[in-house]
C-alpha cells in the first residue's frame, strides 16, 4: 500500500464533500423525473459543459492515453481526437435541435421521428441495447481502470475494488439526481485537473527523467513525439489518422462522441435551460477536452517510457499484481507512486473523483432509459413520480452489479474500446441524417444496429474459426462500415417511408434545413439561422481546437516559433467562431 495516513485524510475529506453534495439534492431529486434525470430543464451551460467534460475524464481516460503513446507515439492520440470533429458538428448542428424536440430521453426521439410499432420497438430495444449493454461496457470499462488504479496504490484485490467503488458510487448516484451529479461533476472537475498537473509535474522530474528538457532530449521517446504519424508507413498512417479523420468520426458511434450526439450528451443538451444554453455546453465541453486535458496525460505516458520500458519493468516493480492485469496502460497509476504524500492523496482523489463522475452519470443516464422508455412507455404507464423515481434508484444498483462483473472479466482499456468502435460501426450516418433527410425511417436504424452487431461478433468469434485472414481493428471498422452502410441504405429504400403526417409534425417541432425535407412535408415554417453559418462555425471551431492542442504541445517540446504560430491560429479562429455564433441562429 502506497498511502499513509495524510494521503487518508486527504481522500476521506474528497469522499465527506462529495456525498454531502449529494444528500443535499437528494428531496429536490425524489420530487419528480423531470428532476431526477434532467434537473428540471433548468441547468445553465457552463454547468452542463464542464459535467460532460468530468464525466468523459474518467479513470480509464489516462490509462487508455498511455496505452496509446507506449505502443505507438503522440500520434496515437489521432484514434480520439478526431473525435472532435464529431462533437463540434453536434454543437453547431444538433444541440439546438435536441433542446427543441424536448424529449425525455434521446431514444425518447424515435417516437418523436417516426410512426407505427416499428418506432416503438426500436424505441424500448435500443434503450436497452444502449442503456443497458452498452452503458455496462463502459463503467466495466472504467472499473477496469479502478482496479489497476487500487491494485498498484493500495494493494487492494480487484474483487473488494469493485465492491467498495461500486458501492459507494452507486448509493451517491441513487440518492443525488442530475442537479446532484452535475453540481459534484463541477468539483471533480476541478480535483481531476490538479491531479492530473500533479502527476505531470513529478513525473516529468523524477531522476530518471530530468525535468522537460530532458524527457524531450531523451532517446527513448525521440521517435514518439510527432503529432502526426509518419505517412511514409501508409498501414499505420491510415490506421492513426486517415481513418478517423476521413471515416470514424461520422461512421462510429461511441459513447460521449456520437454523431449527431447522444446518450449522456444529449441528456445533458435536453437539460439545459435553452437552446443557446445546449450548444455553449457542447462548445466548452470540445475545448475544455480537446485543448485543455491531454497533455498532462501524455507528459506522465511518455515519462512512463523511461522508468517503466517495458511490461516486465513494471512486473518486477509490482510483483503482487494480478498478472492479467499488466498491460501498457497500468504505467499511469504506477507513475502515481513517486507522488509526496498528501499530494498523493489528491491524486488518488482526483481519480476517485474522475471514477465517480463518469459512474455516475452513466447510471443517472442508463436508468433513465430503464425507466421512462422501458418501464413507463411498455409496462406501467399511469405509476405516480415517486414510483418511477424508486425504480429508477433500483435500476442504478442493478446497472452497477452487472458493470462491476464484467470489469473482472476485461484486461485493458484498448480492448474494451475497440470493442465498442465495432459494434457501433456504420450507425454513424444515419444519426447525422435522420434530422435532416425525411426518407430515413425506422427500420433504417434496426437494420444498421443489427448489422453492425453481427459483423462485430464475426470478427471477434468466427472469422478466424472460418479460415479468413486476420484483420487489424482498423481493417474491421472499414468492413463494418462499408457493409452495413451498404444494408441500411438498401433497406431504407425498400420498406415504407414514415406517415406525412408524423413527419410533419416532426418537421414543424423541429424545423430543421428545408433541404431534406421538401419532398414530403410542407417546409413554409423555417427556424432562424443559416447552413453556411452553422458550417463556418464548424470548422472554425474545430481549426481553434486543433491549433491550441498543437500550440500547447509544441511549447513543452520548446519549439517556441512552431507553438506562437499555433496559438495565434488558435486565437484568430476563435475570434471568427464568436463573430459567426450569433448568425447561427436560435429560438
Amino acid at each position: 500500500m502506497q498511502l499513509n495516513g495524510l494521503d487518508w485524510s486527504v481522500l476521506g475529506l474528497y469522499g465527506l464533500v462529495a456525498v454531502t453534495v449529494g444528500l443535499i439534492f437528494a428531496r429536490r431529486a425524489g420530487s419528480g423525473t423531470q428532476e431526477f434525470f434532467l434537473g428540471g430543464r433548468k441547468l445553465p451551460w457552463w454547468l452542463l459543459g464542464t459535467s460532460m467534460v468530468a464525466t468523459t475524464f474518467s479513470t480509464d481516460t489516462p490509462n487508455l492515453v498511455t496505452d496509446f503513446v507506449r505502443n505507438g507515439g503522440v500520434s496515437q492520440n489521432w484514434l480520439w481526437w478526431a473525435q472532435l470533429i464529431t462533437g463540434m458538428c453536434t454543437a453547431f448542428f444538433y444541440a439546438k435541435l435536441w433542446r427543441r424536440s424536448g424529449v425525455f430521453t434521446d431514444v425518447g426521439f424515435y417516437e418523436l421521428r417516426y410512426s407505427g410499432r416499428p418506432a416503438a420497438f426500436l424505441r424500448g430495444f435500443r434503450a436497452i441495447y444502449l442503456g443497458v449493454f452498452f452503458n455496462v461496457m463502459i463503467m466495466a470499462t472504467v472499473t477496469l481502470a479502478a482496479i489497476k488504479i487500487a491494485g498498484v496504490l493500495l494493494g487492494a484485490d480487484k474483487f473488494v475494488t469493485v465492491v467498495v467503488a461500486g458501492t459507494v458510487t452507486a448509493i451517491y448516484s441513487a440518492t443525488s439526481g442530475l442537479w446532484g451529479v452535475v453540481v459534484t461533476d463541477l468539483l471533480l472537475f476541478a480535483i481531476a485537473m490538479i491531479g492530473a498537473l500533479a502527476a505531470a509535474h513529478f513525473a516529468v522530474t523524477h531522476e530518471a527523467v530530468g525535468g522537460v528538457a530532458g524527457l524531450i532530449s531523451n532517446p527513448a521517446i525521440s521517435d514518439r513525439l510527432a503529432l502526426l504519424p509518419d505517412f511514409s508507413d501508409w498501414q499505420t498512417a491510415a490506421t492513426v489518422f486517415l481513418i478517423p479523420v476521413a471515416v470514424q468520426w461520422w461512421s462510429t458511434w461511441y459513447p460521449g462522441s456520437e454523431p449527431g450526439g447522444g446518450g449522456y450528451a444529449a441528456q445533458r443538451m435536453l437539460a439545459a435551460r435553452t437552446e443557446r444554453d445546449s450548444m455553449r455546453a457542447v462548445l466548452w465541453f470540445n475545448i475544455a477536452h480537446y485543448a485543455l486535458r491531454p497533455w498532462p496525460w501524455i507528459l506522465v505516458a511518455l515519462a512512463s517510457l523511461v522508468v517503466y520500458p517495458t511490461l516486465d519493468s513494471i512486473a518486477v516493480a509490482f510483483p503482487n499484481l494480478d498478472p492479467s492485469i499488466i498491460n501498457h496502460d497500468l504505467a499511469y497509476p504506477a507513475m502515481l507512486v513517486f507522488l509526496p504524500h498528501g499530494l498523493l492523496g489528491l491524486v488518488v482523489a482526483s481519480l476517485a473523483a474522475a471514477f465517480m463522475s463518469t459512474i455516475s452519470t452513466h447510471l443517472n443516464w442508463g436508468s433513465s432509459y430503464v425507466v421512462d422508455d422501458v418501464y413507463r412507455r411498455f409496462y406501467a404507464p399511469d405509476k405516480s413520480e415517486r414510483h418511477y423515481v424508486l425504480i429508477g434508484r433500483l435500476s442504478t444498483i442493478v446497472l452497477v452489479v452487472l458493470a462491476s462483473a464484467v470489469a473482472l472479466w476485461l484486461e485493458s482499456a484498448m480492448q474494451s474500446f475497440q470493442i465498442l468502435l465495432q459494434i457501433g460501426a456504420g450507425t454513424g450516418l444515419i444519426f447525422l441524417l435522420r434530422w435532416f433527410w425525411w426518407r430515413i425511417n425506422a427500420w433504417s436504424e434496426i437494420s444498421a444496429m443489427m448489422m453492425s452487431f453481427a459483423v462485430a461478433l464475426w470478427f471477434q468469434f468466427g472469422h478466424m474459426q472460418a479460415g479468413f485472414a486476420p484483420l487489424d481493428p482498423s481493417g474491421q471498422l472499414l468492413v463494418g462500415v462499408g457493409i452495413t452502410t451498404v444494408v441500411w441504405l438498401a433497406v431504407t429504400f425498400m420498406t415504407p417511408a414514415d406517415d406525412t403526417r408524423t413527419l410533419q409534425a416532426f418537421y414543424d417541432k423541429i424545423r430543421p434545413f428545408p433541404r431534406g425535407w421538401r419532398a414530403a412535408v410542407d417546409t413554409t415554417d423555417r427556424a432562424p439561422g443559416s447552413a453556411s453559418a452553422a458550417f463556418m462555425a464548424w470548422g472554425l471551431g474545430c481549426l481553434t481546437v486543433y491549433s491550441a492542442l498543437f500550440g500547447t504541445g509544441m511549447a513543452l517540446y520548446g519549439r517556441g516559433a512552431q507553438a506562437i504560430g499555433f496559438f495565434v491560429a488558435a486565437a484568430a479562429a476563435g475570434y471568427g467562431l464568436f463573430r459567426t455564433l450569433p448568425k447561427i441562429g436560435f429560438e
